[in-house]
C-alpha cells in the first residue's frame, strides 16, 4: 500500500508565498513512482492539474502557474518517508485558494494514489 501525507498549507496574503510537501510511505512506496504532482480543487470546481514531475526529474506546469510555482523531488529526513516533493508557490493570488492535493503514479501498476489534501487559502 502508499500513503501520501501532504503538509504546508495554510493562510496566506497575495503576493505571499508558500511551501506545500508530499511524502510517501507504505511498501507500495519502495517501487517508486513514474511521476509526482499536485492537482488543485477550489469550492464548487473541478479538480485540475496544477505541476507534475517525472520520476528522471522532467518538470510540467499549468497555463495559470506562469512561472510563479516550481516543483522538486526532495531527500526524506523522517526514514518513515520514502519520497517526497514540494511545490513551492510564490506571488499568490486569492485564485490560488484551493484544496492541494499530492498524486503519485506507482511505476509497476500505473495506479494513482491520493494524498488527502491540504487548505490553502490566500486573502486579498
Amino acid at each position: 500500500q502508499v500513503q501520501l501525507v501532504e503538509s504546508g498549507g495554510g493562510l496566506v496574503q497575495a503576493g505571499g508565498s508558500l511551501r506545500v510537501s508530499c511524502a510517501a510511505s507504505g511498501p507500495g512506496s519502495a517501487l517508486g513512482f513514474s511521476a509526482m504532482g499536485w492537482y488543485r480543487q477550489a469550492l464548487g470546481k473541478q479538480r485540475e492539474l496544477v505541476a507534475t514531475i517525472s520520476n528522471l526529474g522532467t518538470t510540467n506546469y499549468a497555463d495559470f502557474v506562469k512561472g510563479r510555482f516550481t516543483i522538486s523531488r526532495d531527500s526524506p529526513k523522517n526514514p518513515v518517508y520514502l519520497l517526497m516533493n514540494s511545490l513551492q508557490m510564490s506571488s499568490l493570488e486569492p485564485d490560488d485558494t484551493a484544496v492541494y492535493f499530492c498524486c503519485g503514479r506507482q511505476t509497476t501498476t500505473g495506479r494513482d494514489y491520493w494524498g488527502q489534501g491540504t487548505q490553502v487559502t490566500v486573502s486579498s
